[in-house]
């Protein structure tokens, strides 16, 4: 005897069996019970929710020759007939394969005949809204005037795509997707009817993996019960194939560590394992909405289909990252989906990869919200090589002095251009790290620069000492130390800054113009 699916096996028989759409069976069975029922349903819904099982149960209960409270006997001679399918009053048409013009004149033909053994003939047309603009104009004129023993159901996942004179000759019902708690209520039953043993975990994993599609919750449980009669999460994981994908969590590593060149050899490694790059870049995207829901959500029922270790990872992960910074990274990766469709996936998918670790070099919104989020949390903005142009060459903003404390003995450096005196964003953590550099490379400005602080202003490196040896030191004529310090920076941060003193400002400004400042800031960005 050939296997039946337990999909199948188990599909309701009555409207009572229905998980999960209370608010539609409820309401066929009042319409049934008291004889009210329309000459057209539209049944719309994702898949896997019920709206073929719904659509048999209803052409089985107008149909049933003792019906109770709306629902079919199961018993009479009509209700074993139609669900052994031995009456040809109930016609399934599958609208994805049967969509032509000729297809529905052929229909039109056959409601003029009254039913052969039922009191009604029902057509129930699946994947309706696959039919052609021609045979929904064939359809119309069906549902405005149909014989009183025809009744049509109509299903789709779709329902936008329907003309809206179709809908408006419909009672429409909207199939919700099924509550992870009675999915799971039901999968335990099926199994424990089955002879399987199930954990909760792999409950709980088999009902998130379905997306409140209970078919597809008995299908997973389905293929787990074929490898092994006592499922597991790790069972749930194997065959769902949720295991593989570790290499999301380091990319994602790489990516917030602004490490370039770690992050282009594993995208290199995945192409020569094959690795779909347009599928990469598809789950990707997914690790960081799961990343962007952790980071919002701190409940612990999370939206998020993984295995409990996954789900430890993308939380622990989820803490490195600002939430403007995940946004910004989703946004360049949905743009970038778009351009792989006329580029090369391999060249398109290690740019943004580029982009993404150096946003500096990205020219959109979400390169410049990136840049904007750094320099507000006073965070560096990592770059991988020094910029190869002298600073005396960069253009001069409008009074800047042509170096900052290389002013030459005939300025005081108390004179330092307002620029300098906007108020800083917080200390640099890592100003301790390039003392420590200083102490190898030039000892006797690090001795100097002990007890000082520092800030990033934009491009500048804005430094507090406490010193008044170091004024000296750093407004002399050579260079040695002031290239020191850069170079200290640069091996901390990553970045090449001007350097300049830190000056706190000491009164409000009322008369300074918010446009001219939030240019000010673009402007520090090197936009």
């Amino acid at each position: 005897m050939a296997y039946t699916a337990l999909y199948r096996k188990y599909r309701p028989a009555t409207f009572s069996d229905v998980y999960g759409q209370e608010h539609i069976t409820e309401t066929l069975k009042s319409e049934i019970a008291s004889e009210k029922t329309v000459h057209a349903y539209l049944f719309t819904g994702t898949r896997g929710t019920g709206k073929t099982t719904c659509a048999k149960v209803l052409a089985k209960a107008v149909n049933c020759l003792n019906s109770k409270d709306g629902d079919p006997c199961g018993e009479c001679e009509m209700c074993k007939a139609i669900a052994n399918d031995e009456i040809t009053d109930i016609c399934e048409i599958d609208a994805a394969s049967n969509n032509g013009v000729d297809d529905i004149r052929s229909l039109r033909e056959q409601v003029n005949f009254s039913p052969a053994a039922a009191k009604y003939r029902v057509y129930i047309i699946d994947e309706v809204h696959m039919l052609s603009p021609s045979a929904f104009n064939a359809l119309l004129k069906t549902l405005e005037e149909p014989p009183k023993h025809v009744i049509f159901i109509l299903a789709t996942t779709e329902v936008h795509k329907l003309p809206a004179t179709i809908l408006s000759r419909c009672q429409r019902f909207d199939f919700r997707r099924i509550d992870a708690e009675k999915i799971c209520d039901r999968i335990k039953y099926i199994a424990q009817k089955e002879g399987f043993s199930i954990t909760d975990e792999a409950l709980s994993l088999i009902s998130a993996a379905a997306d409140g599609g209970m078919r597809d919750a008995l299908s997973i449980l389905d293929l787990c019960a074929s490898v092994t009669k006592d499922i597991t999460e790790d069972t749930v994981v194997n065959v769902c194939a949720m295991a593989g994908n570790e290499y999301l969590i380091t990319l994602a590593e790489a990516i917030k560590n602004k490490n370039t060149e770690e992050a282009l050899m594993l995208i290199d490694k995945l192409h020569n394992s094959s690795v779909d790059m347009l599928r990469l870049l598809s789950e990707l995207t997914s690790h960081y909405r799961n990343l962007m829901i952790a980071k919002t959500i701190k409940g612990t029922n999370l939206p998020i289909i993984c295995s409990a270790k996954k789900l430890k990872a993308i939380k622990e992960q989820s803490e490195k990252y600002q939430l403007s910074e995940i946004l910004s990274v989703l946004e360049i990766l949905q743009a970038t989906a778009s351009k792989m469709l006329n580029g090369n996936h391999r060249t398109e998918m290690e740019m943004a990869i580029i982009r993404l670790c150096n946003p500096k070099l990205g020219n959109d919104i979400a390169s410049l919200e990136a840049r904007i989020s750094a320099l507000e949390a006073n965070k560096t903005v990592a770059v991988k090589e020094p910029s190869t142009v002298p600073i005396s060459e960069k253009p001069l903003k409008k009074n800047e002095p042509e170096c900052e404390f290389e002013n030459s003995q005939n300025t005081e450096i108390a004179d330092i251009t307002p620029a300098f005196e906007k108020e800083s964003n917080g200390k640099i953590p890592q100003w301790e790290d390039i003392l420590i550099v200083l102490k190898k490379t030039c000892p006797i400005i690090a001795g100097v620069l002990q007890g000082s602080s520092a800030y990033i202003e934009g491009e500048r490196l804005l430094i507090d000492a406490k010193n008044e040896q170091f004024r000296s030191l750093i407004n002399g004529e050579t260079s040695t130390y002031r290239d020191a310090i850069r170079k200290a920076a640069f091996e901390v941060l990553g970045a090449t800054y001007k350097l300049g003193p830190y000056k706190p400002k000491t009164a409000p400004q009322n008369d300074v113009d918010p446009l001219d400042s939030f240019k000010e800031r673009i402007n520090d960005l090197n936009i």
